[in-house]
């Protein structure tokens, strides 16, 4: 009887060792694609506080709970299985996949360039055309929705990108590392965005009530500073959204046959780790990141007229068409 019990124990405790196993190589691939995706992130860090703006304090919480809310929808309900399916039945497809989304973040990051640059030639896709909504209410969900919209989007893109990034042939194990991933992303991200949307009202409070004057320092010092972090935050997401996108676009070209860009930036990344020794390993990331960039702008700066002039009319003719069918019934 002692010999079968000490032989079950021996049988669990390699059990265990195998689920822990499994459970550290789930957590270093989410860990690793999560960094995969870290462009994107950044981005969506950057652009979902604008959609507080103009709220009184009391509602920003909970728009961003909300917008969070639809966040984990988008990734977990729609996205995660598509991603699966793409895994399991057309892996081929995940590669034009990635890069239409990079090429999307090029467009986006370029239209904001343009924006920054020359307001006056600017068309961002994101103006709204139709009236604004009557009351308080309809505005937050108008704003909510169109926050869930471009979190769709960005998501799409994060998830593509972790998969890509995950090394497991087990489809239960790529589903975790996806839901780690969707999960830790939404967390971090509308974490950091419910931070930066209420610093300014913690400083305001520690200006006003603040025991010492360090604190009451520190409240202004939050005050006056988060205008300008935030704009720092814009500029940096846009340069995410333009290197991460061009590096996408580069790396898959490789797919099809087209290295030479990839080998221009390998050669960049080389040259700049032999000039600067003493930080080989940041030059190197800097010079990968500045020739993805430069790429990535001129890619968007390509799309920005054929979106303006052929997507997007196509897209209205669509929906219209959809439109007028609905309403006849045919």
């Amino acid at each position: 009887m002692s010999v079968g019990l000490l032989a079950l124990l021996d049988d669990v405790a390699g059990l265990v060792k195998v689920a822990a196993a499994s459970l550290d190589d789930v957590a270093g691939q989410a860990a690793k694609a999560g960094v995969k995706a870290a462009g994107a992130v950044i981005d969506d860090a950057a652009v979902t506080p604008r959609y507080v703006d103009g709220f009184s304090a009391d509602r920003e919480l909970p728009i961003v709970g909300k917008i969070a809310l639809g966040s984990i929808k988008n990734k977990l309900i729609f996205l995660l299985p598509a991603a699966l399916l793409l895994s399991a039945f057309v892996p081929w497809l995940i590669t034009p996949l990635l890069m239409i989304g990079g090429a999307y973040l090029c467009y986006e990051g370029a239209e904001k360039v343009l924006q920054a640059l020359f307001p006056h030639l600017a068309h961002g896709h994101e103006q709204q055309v139709d009236a604004a909504p009557p009351n308080a209410t309809a505005l937050e969900e108008s704003k909510v929705s169109g926050a869930i919209q471009t979190d769709f989007i960005l998501s799409a893109e994060i998830m593509t990108i972790a998969l890509a990034a995950i090394e497991t042939d087990n489809i239960f194990n790529e589903a975790i590392i996806l839901a780690v991933v969707a999960i830790g992303i939404t967390v971090v991200v509308y974490g950091g965005v419910a931070l930066i949307v209420k610093a300014d009202d913690a400083g305001l409070w520690l200006a006003n009530n603040g025991r010492t004057g360090g604190g009451r320092a520190l409240g202004r010092g939050l005050v006056t500073g988060m205008p300008v972090f935030m704009q720092i935050l814009g500029v940096i997401g846009t340069a995410a959204m333009i290197w991460v996108g061009g590096g996408i676009v580069i790396h898959g070209l490789v797919s099809f046959g087209l290295a030479a860009p990839e080998h221009i930036v390998e050669a960049a990344a080389e040259w700049g780790q032999h000039a600067l020794p003493a930080i080989g390993g940041f030059a190197a990331w800097f010079m990968t990141a500045l020739v993805d960039g430069i790429a990535g702008l001129a890619l968007g700066a390509v799309l920005i007229p054929i979106a303006g002039y052929v997507i997007m009319p196509a897209w209205k003719a669509v929906l219209g068409l959809l439109g007028r069918r609905d309403a006849t019934g045919h």
